[in-house]
């Protein structure tokens, strides 16, 4: 995945509002969710592509943003080889 620390984070504070049963956990998860994917998505891969150019992209073609790949995935290879 292209965000192992977000979506750690994200799986951290969903866990702990399912195991306190806290309703006030889910909406910051829900809250901190939104913040992540808006922030991700319009600051963050935008940053990246402007300095890695297509290599970047490549990659962003090829790994998921948020939930890993069943099986890897390695940018020597073709696209669509493993």
């Amino acid at each position: 995945m292209r965000h192992p620390m977000f979506s750690g984070v994200l799986g951290i504070v969903l866990g702990e509002a399912i195991a306190a049963r806290s309703l006030t956990l889910l909406a910051w998860f829900a809250l901190f969710a939104l913040f992540v994917a808006v922030m991700v998505s319009r600051v963050e891969e935008p940053r990246l592509a402007r300095r890695f150019g297509n290599d970047y992209a490549r990659y962003r073609d090829n790994v998921p943003r948020w939930l890993p790949r069943l099986l890897s995935w390695h940018a020597s290879r073709p696209s669509g080889t493993d």
